[in-house]
């Protein structure tokens, strides 16, 4: 059940968090809010709501004038320049439970969006009192950063701040300063074709999957022998050490090894039922599909580790004590 905006407010309230709040009229931009609470006193809050090429999802909150760059926020996660991109509306309402024009931090109480990343505007912490909708674009609440962490741990979420107009330099020796932000647990990969279920023809109605297979059988199919030189492939395993420097060769394993379990898991009873050309046609895609999700999986991996032993070390040289 996603939360109301009455919830909320008594959930604030259970929580001791000092609030005020104004009723107005829906909103759907942040300059539509100020004509109503611009002139109280404190830092209106934009609120984007993005999603990435894994369908990812992140929630960016900054103050009204704090210039937002997409490109180089999602450079700075580890993403590539055209890696963010604002999610639509109906993944709002699935995802969040808030209508358009009411994106708020407050939506991460709902259980639907405990994967949604959350990056808060550092300059709210220079602010006396900051607003933001309730769930709710006809109303706005206004609270200090010290009560929003409150409420943020108390849905399990540890508060980000970040300059979010920095543009610091990304290359090999410069990792994403914020590429730990990017969410681990909600990745969504296409989905494979289920061959023992039926399926929808381009005009609509739904085709028994033995006809396909039929059909399938009947068109010119690839020699045999592709299924052997798969597996050939993968039996020549990459060197460990050099795949796990190398995303592309990483990556490249890993498809091996997926490629030929599936081709092995093809009987030759479902072959010869179903189509011999099955279990490449079920490879290539798999390829196809997963092969860039998988690299950029690997290289944000490689990247976070590597900031992560930057950080370390620097700690670790610190710590020690200098020579007499």
């Amino acid at each position: 059940m996603a939360y109301s905006k009455d919830q909320l407010l008594a959930r604030l309230k259970d929580l001791q968090i000092e609030f005020s709040q104004y009723e107005h009229p829906a909103v759907m931009t942040v300059e539509a809010q100020a004509k109503y609470v611009g002139n109280i006193g404190g830092g209106l809050s934009k609120n984007l709501f993005l999603k990435d090429k894994k369908h990812r999802f992140y929630i960016v909150s900054a103050l009204a004038d704090t210039k937002v760059d997409m490109k180089v926020l999602s450079q700075r996660l580890g993403l590539g320049k055209g890696g963010l991109r604002m999610a639509p509306e109906e993944t709002m309402l699935e995802i969040l439970k808030v209508p358009l024009g009411s994106v708020t931090p407050f939506a991460l109480v709902n259980e639907s969006a405990r994967d949604v990343a959350l990056l808060l505007d550092k300059g709210f912490k220079a602010q006396e009192r900051c607003f933001f909708h309730p769930l709710s674009n006809d109303m706005s609440i206004s609270l200090n950063t010290n009560d929003l962490d409150k409420f943020l741990k108390s849905i399990g979420r540890d508060p980000a701040y970040v300059d979010l107009e920095a543009n610091p330099a990304v290359g090999k020796d410069q990792p994403p300063d914020l590429a730990a932000f990017v969410p681990s647990g909600s990745t969504v990969l296409p989905d494979l074709p289920d061959p023992a279920s039926a399926v929808q023809s381009a005009g609509g109605s739904h085709v028994n999957a033995n006809n396909n297979c039929k059909a399938a059988t009947e068109k010119a199919i690839k020699p045999a022998k592709d299924v052997q030189n798969v597996k050939d492939k993968s039996a020549k395993a990459v060197n460990p050490s050099s795949s796990f420097t190398d995303a592309e060769k990483f990556v490249e394993e890993i498809l091996d090894r997926i490629s030929a379990k599936l081709l092995s898991e093809t009987k030759e009873g479902n072959i010869a039922q179903q189509g011999q050309e099955l279990g490449n046609e079920i490879a290539n895609r798999l390829r196809k599909c997963c092969y860039p999700e998988l690299k950029n999986l690997a290289t944000i991996f490689k990247n976070t580790a590597y900031t992560q032993g930057f950080h370390a070390g620097k700690a670790s040289s610190l710590t020690q004590c200098p020579r007499t």
